[in-house]
């Protein structure tokens, strides 16, 4: 049971239709998910940002921008969500991203290398400094010179910032998501 018990989305507030705009940013470089009655839809944890559409319409901002106008590939953009979710612990970010990770061409075996971190076989040297990133962002709040000057040598600036910012925004939300004890949606269980 939630600390805080989602809103069923018949009873949001009338503010959360404008939150729920934010999340789509006006120019995508991204494409935005097909509307498809079976992808899992996170309706416990809107429900529960339902609480507070102010709040959550300035998240959205940011978290659109992360899933849609980020200028780092989507693939890279999941490693990065599902390195925060491993580290936090946040099963419910976890499951989201493990599907939203299908979709943009990470393998099962790579979704799960990811909790092995950047030593793990198989990943490339960007990919290795990517989650490097995510490590020392989430466990220290600075990239170390190291796996700056890496990411530096095939990133630009706006590339380097959304990294921040990414791990940043999915970071937050993990807290959230574990401190208000969001209990996971049933369309979203086979993916924890």
């Amino acid at each position: 049971m939630s600390r805080v018990d989602p809103i069923p989305p018949r009873a949001w507030p009338p503010a959360m239709r404008e939150a729920m705009a934010a999340y789509r940013p006006p120019n995508p470089r991204h494409p935005y998910p097909a509307v498809d009655p079976s992808r899992p839809k996170g309706l416990n944890a809107l429900g529960v940002l339902a609480h507070h559409p102010p709040l959550t319409t300035a998240y959205h901002h940011l978290i659109g921008h992360a899933l849609f106008a980020t200028t780092i590939t989507v693939r890279q953009r999941e490693l990065l969500i599902l390195r925060v979710a491993h580290l936090r612990d946040a099963t419910y970010e976890w499951a989201q991203h493990v599907f939203l990770a299908g979709e943009a061409g990470l393998t099962p075996d790579e979704v799960a290398r990811v909790r092995s971190g950047p030593g793990a076989e198989g990943w490339t040297p960007l990919e290795q400094a990517l989650l490097s990133a995510a490590d020392e962002l989430v466990g220290e709040a600075c990239i170390g010179e190291a796996t700056y000057n890496r990411l530096a040598a095939e990133l630009d600036t706006q590339q380097l910032m959304d990294v921040v910012f990414t791990v940043g925004a999915y970071d937050v939300l993990a807290m959230a998501l574990r401190t208000f004890d969001v209990e996971l949606d049933d369309d979203l269980r086979g993916y924890a």
